[in-house]
């Protein structure tokens, strides 16, 4: 029995036990706003109790996946206290922690480009297939911000070697590069996206998925330290950050369509002693 719901920002359709979540915002890009992050966090805790589901299927609306944040959200976060950053960043991390935590095995259709915390969502995939014009980015610190409370399950996927250069220049880098470093496990045209997903699904339908949720657990708590501390030190991080004068500048540079005040536009090893 096929059954298609429509939510506020989700889409879902069960078709047999497979159910395809596909976040629905696709005029802004599937960026991700308190209500998406909400319901998004709500179906993945509730999907573990779902007899009717074997298999999961992440996706987007549109020709993206997820831009990140949303704009709206990024200028109400401007006027956030301390308090309301750290519970902001407390929110990220546990839709983190719930796509994560499913028990069942989690595809993700990787449809179009992922940003900032998109790319969390990639990361928290048990496998992440991709179109080839896809792209990618942390491009937190281009805003003054740091990729902190999706950090610990990036890292995971990716190593520190890899983050130390994404995190800190904030580069688009393709999906062959997404390959390379491990956060996508299969490159594939647009045409031959849906078989791709397909042809993984029925393989993950072939294991028994007792046996799947526990390989998923042992995974987990044999790789990861404490989600709570990381849970607190990350939320704590980004809420500095936003509440720094970097934060607040490149946010607001952002939002203004202008280059952050740190942006010379001259790389320092570009000029020369003339200048």
């Amino acid at each position: 029995m096929n059954v298609d719901k429509q939510q506020n920002s989700l889409h879902t359709f069960l078709d047999g036990n497979v159910l395809t979540v596909a976040l629905d915002r696709p005029q802004v890009h599937n960026a991700m706003n308190p209500q998406l992050i909400a319901d998004l966090t709500r179906l993945f805790q509730e999907i573990g109790a779902r007899d009717d589901v074997r298999v999961v299927v992440l996706t987007g609306k549109g020709r993206t996946f997820c831009a990140g944040a949303d704009l709206a959200a990024m200028r109400a976060a401007a006027d956030f206290d301390f308090q309301q950053n750290i519970a902001d960043g407390q929110a990220i991390f546990d839709l983190m922690v719930a796509l994560d935590h499913c028990p069942k095995p989690v595809v993700g259709r990787i449809n179009g480009p992922a940003v900032g915390g998109g790319v969390g969502l990639v990361s928290c995939c048990d496998l992440a297939i991709t179109v080839d014009r896809a792209h990618f980015a942390f491009s937190e610190v281009r805003l003054g911000l740091v990729p902190a409370v999706i950090s610990p399950f990036v890292l995971r996927k990716i190593g520190p070697g890899y983050a130390r250069e994404l995190f800190l220049t904030g580069e688009r880098f393709d999906a062959a590069k997404a390959l390379r470093i491990g956060l996508v496990h299969h490159v594939t045209t647009e045409d031959a996206l849906d078989d791709a997903v397909r042809e993984k699904v029925e393989m993950l339908l072939q294991g028994a998925p007792g046996a799947q949720a526990a390989a998923k657990e042992i995974i987990r708590l044999v790789e990861l330290p404490p989600l709570q501390d990381q849970r607190d030190y990350t939320a704590g991080s980004l809420a500095e950050r936003r509440a720094s004068s970097e934060g607040r500048e490149g946010m607001s540079a952002f939002l203004e369509k202008r280059k952050p005040d740190w942006h010379s536009g001259v790389a320092a090893h570009e000029r020369t002693e003339d200048d």
